[in-house]
């Protein structure tokens, strides 16, 4: 007796399951289809601004990026998709300054996990929404950030150049000041030193000579 009903309720769960799906199923056959005629509406296609297809650097209008080669983004890759490379510039002020030689991305390894855009402190990269990066092989995904040819620094204006060569003059100034105070505190405490120790030692003097008694 009891198989009988167990039979029959697995029999009626079963044909309310299939009721179900058959719902849904059903209900697609009047929903408005969504499917994309990719590439004959390519000009149409609506792509959302959120989509992450592919890194690029933020370019301005005068074609200058802001990536200060901090590496940052390097390091917080967990695939190590971003590799960069350095090179030593002279400033205007006579000091090195460090700057991008190269932005590599392998566009084939990324997970596109923002990691590298949201730890940047300069706010120098981006994904954009150009999902159209198909290629026949994978040494075409790795790309070069910085494409454009690198702009050089602007010339310092006379009054920037009149300031740089006062600090300079200024510091090197401070800097015999500072060695001039540090050679006569060494020469005072050397006198201090001296004349603690002449005044310390006290003169020897002979003892008199005891006479020698004759018997």
């Amino acid at each position: 007796m009891g198989s009988v009903k167990d039979y029959f309720s697995s029999l009626g769960a079963g044909i309310a399951s299939l009721v179900k799906g058959m719902t849904v199923t059903g209900k697609e056959f009047v929903t408005p289809k969504l499917t994309e005629k990719y590439p004959e509406n390519r000009d149409t296609v609506h792509v959302p601004d959120r989509f992450r297809a592919i890194l690029e650097l933020k370019y301005d209008a005068e074609g200058r990026h802001k990536c200060i080669a901090c590496g940052i983004c390097e390091r917080n890759c967990p695939n190590g998709t971003i590799s960069l490379s350095t090179k030593m510039v002279d400033t205007a002020d006579g000091k090195k300054k460090r700057k991008l030689d190269k932005y590599m991305y392998d566009l084939g390894s990324c997970t596109f996990c923002q990691l590298c855009v949201s730890s940047c402190p300069q706010d120098a990269i981006e994904f954009c929404n150009d999902f159209e990066q198909a290629v026949f092989t994978r040494e075409k995904l790795v790309k070069q950030l910085n494409y454009l040819p690198e702009k050089e620094e602007p010339a310092p204006s006379p009054e920037e150049l009149a300031r740089i060569q006062a600090e300079r003059e200024a510091k090197i100034a401070a800097a015999k000041a500072a060695a001039a105070a540090k050679k006569a505190a060494a020469a005072a405490a050397e006198g201090i030193e001296a004349a603690e120790k002449a005044q310390g030692e006290k003169p020897v003097t002979e003892e008199p000579a005891k006479p020698v008694d004759k018997q």
